[in-house]
């Protein structure tokens, strides 16, 4: 309510109103008390006065007498009128000047003050003392009557002459001038609201096209200027408030040029971009960035505190466009390449800088090399074998016996199979790579599976003289999934379980089931794996002893094979810590599956 501006005139002309008139009430007040109390002891001061000695004189005179009280009191009633008795609101009296009692006086005993005056004490103390000219004449604004008490000594008698006015006078009087002030007060709010009114039209209204104005420029509306209509200070802020919209206008064109630069580059970029003004400041950096750098990139960095060690900043900014420069830098386990370039001219332009993330690329590419190497490395050493037997067995012309020709035919169709399972297997990754390797879903019992591929190898762990040990739970819940492709990845488990594991080994298989999950766990006493390879264990064709993997006819295939499997089946194959020499690996999956997860 209060933050109209026209609210605020009324209640400071309404508050002015009031203090003003409140001040004269109270002055006027004040002084009206004042002026009677020091009219009456002034009426007083010119009967008991220093120059009326003669009329104190008869007093005391009378006083002598035996009935001085009365004698006195016909005195006193001969000068009432000097005295200002009107026996309605001053009367005079006459004490005992011992004992202060009633002896006389223009009205009874009831119109003295109920409480004895320290004007009455002082006229007492003045006759104990034998003194007559300390005359009780104090005055207190406060009390609600005016009183003097002249002490009057004569002979042996002692009188005090006591007059009193109770203010009802003064009251009667401050009555009527509270009751004119607070008609002029009434007066005046009325005066001071029409005032407020005409001011609020003379001062808010235009404030009030200002305030219009100012909202059409928010809006975005820069054509419409305010009209000048006066030469007052409200007229020069008008005049101010159009200069300051056509900068403003002005201005914010040159922003949005900008920004439209930015935003053409953010929509058709996915990459990092940092953007530095032409001292260096940073002025943008979007969040790939922050990313790509690993590092807060705040307001008050610089170009040389993120890019200074590639290229000076000057030889960026002076750098002609389309013309930029490319760098490359390692920021952590990343490859980031780097493109510098200039935008705009050199005064109002700045640094743009694109990073582009490339550790992907640079790993496949290191990939697709290890894996081509790999691949022809397979590949060639079972062909040059079935090559030089097969050289052999032409060049011999029947010269060999027959069961030396036998056992290289044998050597050859080995070999064809090995390629044969190489094959088999890098076409089984290219389908789990391309998600071609539909799931065949199915509930069956997660118990039974392990027990067939442990019955599978059994054979297998007996010729080595492996102790080859399942050992069941009490229950295992069926489980969802592709049982054929996960009997693939237990056998490849358990295969190289009895395969890695020396002569007369121990091969233990254990199996378990939480709330929402099976696991099965294969460990044995073989050869182990070094640390150092543990984490690389699932990569393709990688081999811990590779001449050992050779010979015993490995790919290098299998794991990488199961850990697409699993993950397909929203599961994980790891290795588990072991104690002693041997590998642990388990895998563990779901109960059940929403969808196969993606490769």
């Amino acid at each position: 309510m209060f933050r109209s501006l026209h609210m605020k005139l009324t209640l400071i002309l309404l508050l002015l109103i009031t203090s003003l008139m409140a001040v004269v009430g109270a002055f006027l007040t004040t002084s009206v008390s004042s002026f009677y109390i020091n009219a009456f002891y002034q009426q007083m001061d010119d009967v008991f006065g220093s120059d009326r000695e003669e009329f104190v004189s008869s007093l005391r005179q009378e006083a002598a007498q035996e009935d001085g009280a009365e004698l006195i009191g016909e005195i006193l009633k001969n000068n009432a009128a000097s005295l200002g008795i009107d026996y309605r609101t001053r009367n005079y009296f006459v004490l005992d000047g011992i004992t202060g009692s009633y002896l006389g006086g223009s009205a009874d005993a009831s119109v003295l003050p109920r409480e004895q005056s320290a004007n009455l004490l002082t006229a007492r103390n003045a006759v104990l003392q034998r003194d007559e000219t300390t005359v009780g004449d104090g005055s207190d604004i406060t009390a609600d009557y005016m009183d003097l008490a002249v002490p009057v000594l004569g002979g042996d008698n002692a009188y005090i002459i006591y007059i009193v006015d109770n203010k009802d006078t003064i009251s009667d009087l401050n009555g009527q001038l509270f009751f004119i002030i607070m008609q002029a007060l009434i007066i005046g709010l009325l005066i001071s609201v029409l005032l407020s009114f005409l001011l609020s039209k003379t001062m808010v209204g235009p404030i009030e096209k200002l305030t219009a104005g100012a909202e059409r420029v928010a809006a975005g509306d820069f054509g419409s200027a305010l009209p000048v209509e006066s030469t007052d200070e409200i007229g020069i802020l008008t005049g101010t408030f159009n200069e300051m919209a056509g900068v403003l206008q002005s201005t914010l064109a040159a922003m949005e040029n900008e920004r439209n630069k930015l935003d053409t580059l953010f929509l058709h970029m996915t990459d990092g971009v940092v953007a530095f003004d032409h001292t260096g400041k940073l002025i943008h950096c979007n969040p790939a960035a922050k990313t790509m750098l690993q590092r807060e990139v705040g307001g008050g960095c610089t170009y040389e505190e993120l890019f200074g060690d590639l290229r000076p900043f000057g030889e960026i900014l002076s750098l002609q466009r389309p013309d930029h420069v490319e760098e490359e830098r390692t920021v952590g386990d990343r490859t980031l390449e780097v493109y510098l370039a200039s935008f705009s001219d050199r005064e109002q332009g700045g640094v743009l800088v694109l990073l582009h993330d490339v550790t992907e690329q640079h790993r496949n590419e290191e990939r697709r090399k290890e894996f081509v190497a790999n691949v022809s490395h397979e590949l060639r050493t079972p062909l040059t074998n079935v090559r030089s037997y097969a050289e052999t067995l032409r060049d011999a012309q029947g010269d060999i016996p027959q069961e030396t020709a036998q056992n290289f035919l044998d050597i050859i169709i080995t070999e064809t199979d090995r390629m044969t399972h190489i094959v088999q297997d890098l076409l089984t990754l290219s389908r789990l790579d391309a998600g071609n390797a539909e799931l065949v879903l199915s509930r069956f019992p997660f118990g039974e599976a392990i027990e067939s591929v442990v019955r599978a190898n059994a054979l297998n762990a007996r010729q080595r003289g492996h102790q080859l040990v399942y050992d069941p739970p009490e229950s295992l819940p069926l489980v969802v999934g592709d049982r054929s492709r996960l009997e693939q990845v237990m056998m490849n488990i358990i295969g190289n379980a009895v395969k890695y594991t020396p002569d007369g080994g121990h091969i233990r298989v254990t199996a378990g089931s939480t709330e929402d999950t099976v696991w099965m766990d294969v460990c044995d006493d073989g050869i182990g794996i070094p640390e150092k390879d543990r984490e690389r264990i699932f990569e393709r064709f990688y081999r811990v002893d590779k001449a050992r993997s050779r010979e015993s006819g490995g790919t290098g295939l299998g794991l990488s094979i199961a850990r697409e499997i699993v993950q397909r089946h929203n599961g994980t194959i790891a290795l588990a810590p072991h104690e002693g020499p041997g590998t642990t690996v388990r895998m563990t999956l779901p109960i059940s599956q929403s969808r196969p997860a993606a490769c």
